[in-house]
Formats: structure tokens, sequence, C-alpha cells
């Protein structure tokens, strides 16, 4: 946490954590055990998700935002609430707070109304569409925890309209530096990294 500055209720740890887990309407102090009830219910999410017909068709911030609540909503007060914070990644600083609202409405407009259902008629098409709808959801970073994750929901989900089904995202996992990298050119409109990720991604999925 200590990455973050920042104040209220998104910014308080439970008690007895040590400062490792955001306080949580669980009680949950152990990181590992939050880990593993995040990943459990957002396994849960995914089964939902994938089987909705309506993400077949244009998706949307709504629909992001539902996505944030359904999964953590018994576990923080702020699911599915844009953050109201800033938050910033080894002195990168993602969207100021003030600024989400509207950067929701562009995203909305330039990305998901445009790119959205996906159906690329080839990889390259494939790959700017994912490339562009994840970094920009990672830059405006809509919520206070939980931006990766549904940025890859998004994008799995866009796989499936694509019918590719889900995405392995082990190396990136195993490769975070380049990953973040990748967004930081992203910043600067440079795509070039973040498509190459993802084109690992897809010969994974081949």
């Amino acid at each position: 946490m200590s990455r973050y500055r920042v104040v209220g209720a998104e910014a308080e740890c439970e008690p007895g954590s040590n400062g490792l887990v955001l306080r949580n309407l669980l009680g949950i102090t152990d990181p590992e055990e939050m880990a593993n009830v995040e990943q459990g219910l957002l396994r849960q999410l995914y089964q939902v998700v994938l089987s909705d017909r309506a993400c077949q068709d244009r998706l949307t911030t709504a629909l992001l935002t539902s996505w944030h609540s359904r999964w953590l909503e018994n576990i923080y007060t702020w699911a599915g609430a844009e953050r109201t914070v800033n938050v910033s990644k080894d002195g990168f600083l993602f969207a100021p707070a003030r600024f989400i609202p509207d950067l929701l409405l562009e995203f909305q407009q330039q990305q998901l109304d445009v790119l959205t259902p996906c159906r690329p008629t080839s990889i390259d098409e494939l790959l700017y569409a994912l490339s562009s709808v994840h970094v920009e959801l990672i830059l405006i970073h809509p919520f206070r925890e939980g931006n990766g994750r549904i940025a890859r929901l998004l994008c799995d989900v866009m796989a499936f309209q694509a019918e590719i089904g889900p995405l392995d995202y082990t190396e990136w996992d195993r490769s975070p530096d380049d990953y973040f990298a990748a967004i930081q050119a992203g910043h600067g409109r440079d795509l070039e990294p973040m498509k190459q990720l993802f084109r690992r991604v897809l010969s994974g999925a081949d």
C-alpha cells in the first residue's frame, strides 16, 4: 500500500493487518487470505459475465462498473464506485480523480463504442482493439483497486466476441516490468509495446 498516497475510507487498512490489507467487510487481516477470497470471487464473476448474452453486444462503462461491484461488493464498501483519491505507482501518476467521469465518457465514445463488439477482420485489428482499451482503462484507473483485473476481464470478453476465448496472461505476470513499461508507453500514445504483449498472449492461445 505504500505506493499510494490516499486519505479516507478508500485508504484505510484493516486493523491488525500491519497496513497490508485494506479495510474490509470481512475483517480479513492476512494478505494471502484476502488474495484467495478476491480470486475466488473473480472466478465466479467470470462464469457470470462470459455466459451473459449482453456481453456479445457493445460494451459500456456502466457494465464495467457493475462487474467491479458484483465482484467486490461483499468485501469493500467502495466496490463499484469511482475512486475519489489520486493514486500512483513508482512515481507514475494515474489520471487525477477529478477527471475520471469525463475520461470514462471519452473511453465510452472513443474506445468501447468504436471497438466493441469486437469483430476484427485481421490480427492487427484485434491487437489494436485489445491494446487500446486495455491501456486506456488502466491509465484512467477508475477504481480504488482491481483495475488490472477488470481490464483483463474486458479484454477476455472482447476475445470471446472475436471467437478466440479467454486469454492466458501468465507471461505478463512473469514480466511485470515489461507490462508496466507498455502502460507507460501507451501514455505517450505508443501502443506497440502493448501490442507485442498481446501478440504473445494470442500466440499462447493458438
